[in-house]
């Protein structure tokens, strides 16, 4: 009897304990209390094992060492300058020899890449602070290679400062004007859809200066309407709205035309680069290399199909094509961000053979090796050591949903040096004997550790252990993996997260969050899975909210190969929604969950699978929740929409394909929000598509975000869009 009672009086009291778990919070959600430490913004200094990062307070940039990971000295201290002072540090560029900074202070944001700020020039070894120029903010400030010279953007016109002649700024450029001409940096489309915000290099003797020009001219624009609005407020605004106007070519409009050119600095002469690239192609880069006469630019076609590099003399102006890529339906914008120009040879990442791998070219183009295993993926390029012939990459190797770091030696052999199954990334030092790895997985924060170049652990920086008790507490019960396979025999990968107290016998709504753009993947055993970051702080939230929240990765989606990738091309919604909507008819089939309480939402490509999917034709969505979404790719850029989908006089049934055109076949309640000010998916998808609705007679919900662009936030307004989601969920599938 005794034993009994003890024994109910522990499950008793385990049961309180389970019970007793703290609420999560939108207030959690949005703000830190859930937020991971890690090692993050830091620079190998390079042919060291050095590397320099900021300070958590922004007060100073410190050296550290990748071997023992202390630091090694204060680099720069707000409170410990000579001439100018400045109250706050936001970020830093090194030169190349090691002895000056770049400071960063002032920054204001221009779009997704691109900013201003008030750069400064700082001396170690006199600790003497000097702005850059008075005539401005500035943009992109690039060292020459001496680190004599810096080159930067003001008013879309480069700018040269001679540090040997006291300074000295010279204007380079004279034609830039806003809306009309832009040199050295690039336009809207090209930063959001090729990642970058640097148009501009030096030649290796730093005696030239090399840029790419973008005339918009022709370009039409599109203007956003801004209010007075808080977090900020604009008082011009108070009583007439404002309007924001830019250049932003939508699909089968016309794209800036770029053209490459080179200065002189001696000689203070321009000259035109002659670069193949038909009349609507592309330059999306430019690259110096180790050799004074030669600088390596990209062109490709408007269909993105076709990459050429091409070696340029940017004193003869004369080019020649180095490598030719070509893909039968699209080349992804990542392969542009892996390449690598080294000293002797040029690394180029392609899927030519049906996966993800890296090829290695000679300066004068010939190929000379191939490194990958069969059929993974590289997903990410981290180095190539051309001395020793040692390529380091990161791989999804294990499966789709993990990545591993590898080395692939001269001689082909290739070795793993991370050991724990999940995500993990590396940032190598600057002579590749050491790197930092950061690695997480479902249900664990980061871990950052160093580890020398055969993965061997040397110390851990960050562990994490702190938050991860926090969330035992806050009752972070897992996310559970699982597979099924399509009525098309597509087997699908996803995860799950259960209610607290989950009891198999019961049935429970659903809600399905999903993203399902080209290459992308929400389906990752990683701590950042999850809608909204933080751990998937927000699906934990809607989980103790009694519902299982849902995520897989439909056809389209990365880490699975080309051809499962790239099965969507030219008819961008239509398998990806169908995915969604036999993992919602999959879901019905499970004893624990209630067919016909199933919700599904997502933001961006999310928001418009969302809406296609409601509208699938297959009624078993009961509610959606669509965030900024495009609901006509007629209506989004050039660059990324043609990637896919070609242009809407060559494909126009797949752009036909849309929810606009669906509707009528609208089934369950929605709820569609925006912000106004979204320079990405404009407030007119949101508009035409409601507008369709209504003359369809389908009721909705829609909620507008006063000058909030694509990522709608600021001050309270990020918590506000997460209740109003989940109180439409409550609402609907409760």
């Amino acid at each position: 009897m005794n034993k009994l009672f003890i024994m109910c009086v522990t499950m008793l009291l385990a049961s309180s304990q389970l019970m007793a778990n703290d609420k999560i919070t939108l207030k959690d959600v949005t703000g830190q209390t859930f937020t991971a430490q890690s090692v993050t913004k830091i620079e190998p200094v390079n042919g060291t094992d050095l590397y320099v990062g900021m300070s958590d307070d922004g007060k100073q940039i410190i050296e550290y060492s990748f071997k023992t990971g202390k630091q090694t000295r204060t680099l720069f201290d707000v409170s410990h300058t000579q001439g100018e002072q400045i109250k706050q540090l936001e970020g830093f560029v090194l030169s190349p020899d090691g002895r000056k900074l770049l400071i960063q202070t002032n920054t204001k944001k221009i779009y997704r890449r691109s900013f201003t700020a008030d750069y400064y020039i700082y001396t170690l070894q006199s600790r003497k602070l000097e702005r850059l120029s008075a005539g401005g903010p500035q943009q992109v400030p690039t060292w020459s290679p001496d680190g004599n010279q810096i080159a930067f953007v003001r008013d879309n016109n480069i700018f040269l400062v001679k540090l040997l002649y006291d300074n000295a700024e010279s204007q380079v450029t004279k034609d830039g004007k806003q809306r009309e001409i832009i040199n050295g940096i690039p336009d809207w489309v090209y930063e959001e859809e090729f990642s970058t915000s640097r148009s501009l290099c030096f030649t290796a003797d730093s005696r030239m200066l090399c840029w790419l020009k973008y005339d918009e001219r022709k370009v039409k624009e599109y203007s956003l309407q801004m209010f007075m609005g808080s977090h900020p407020t604009l008082k011009a605004n108070e009583v007439y709205p404002g309007t924001y106007t830019y250049k932003y070519p939508k699909a089968g409009e016309d794209n800036a035309i770029v053209s490459a050119w080179s200065f002189d600095i001696q000689s203070r002469k321009t000259n035109k680069l002659q670069i193949p690239v038909e009349s609507d192609g592309y330059m999306p880069g430019i690259r110096p290399t180790a050799e004074p006469d030669r600088i390596i630019i990209f062109t490709m076609n408007r269909h993105q199909n076709v990459l050429n590099l091409y070696a340029v003399n940017p004193r003869t102006t004369l080019s020649q094509l180095l490598i030719k890529e070509n893909s039968e339906k699209y080349i992804k914008e990542e392969v542009l961000g892996g390449i690598i120009i080294g000293q002797n040879n040029i690394l180029l990442p392609s899927d030519r053979d049906g996966y993800m791998h890296l090829y290695i070219y000679s300066m004068n183009g010939s190929l000379t090796r191939k490194v990958g295993n069969e059929n993974d993926d590289i997903t990410r390029v981290y180095g190539y050591d051309e001395p020793t012939g040692d390529v380091y990459y990161q791989a999804a190797a294990v499966s789709p949903h993990d990545r591993q770091v590898f080395v692939s030696h001269k001689n082909g052999k290739v070795e793993r040096l991370t050991n724990e199954n999940g995500w993990n990334t590396a940032v190598f030092s600057g002579d590749y004997k050491y790197f930092l790895n950061t690695w997480s997985n479902y249900n664990t924060p980061y871990v950052c550790t160093i580890r020398n170049n055969d993965g061997k652990i040397l110390s851990t920086l960050v562990d994490n252990k702190t938050l991860k008790e926090k969330l035992q507490a806050y009752g972070f019960n897992g996310r559970e993996p699982f597979s099924f396979t399509t009525a098309e025999g597509i087997k699908l990968d996803g995860w799950m997260v259960k209610p607290e107290n989950f009891d198999a016998r019961k049935k429970y709504p659903v809600i399905l969050f999903q993203y399902g753009g080209p290459g992308s993947q929400q389906v990752i055993d990683a701590w950042n899975a999850g809608s909204m970051g933080n751990g998937g702080a927000f699906d934990y939230y809607l989980a103790q909210q009694g519902f299982i929240v849902v995520c897989v990765d439909g056809r389209g989606t990365g880490g699975r190969g080309a051809s499962f990738e790239k099965c969507t091309y030219l008819k961008l919604g239509v398998l990806e929604a169908r995915d969604q909507v036999e993992t919602a008819l999959w879901l019905g089939q499970q004893s624990y969950v209630d067919k016909d309480r199933i919700g599904i939402w997502g933001w961006s490509f999310g928001g418009f699978n969302t809406l296609m999917s409601m509208s699938e034709g297959r009624a078993v969505f009961k509610a959606g929740v669509a965030i900024a979404p495009p609901t006509d790719w007629r209506y989004y850029d050039t660059v990324y929409t043609e990637r896919y989908m070609r242009t809407p006089k060559e494909n126009g049934t797949g752009y036909d394909a849309n929810p606009i055109q669906r509707a009528d076949k609208l089934h369950g309640a929605l709820l569609i929000c925006h912000g106004l000010a979204d320079d990405n998916v404009h407030p007119q998808n949101t508009m035409e598509y409601t507008e369709a609705l209504v003359q369809a007679d389908k009721d909705f919900k829609e909620n507008l975000y006063t000058n909030r662009n694509h990522g709608i936030y600021g001050g309270n307004t990020r918590t506000h869009l997460l209740r109003q989601i989940s109180a439409w969920f409550m609402e609907h599938l409760k």
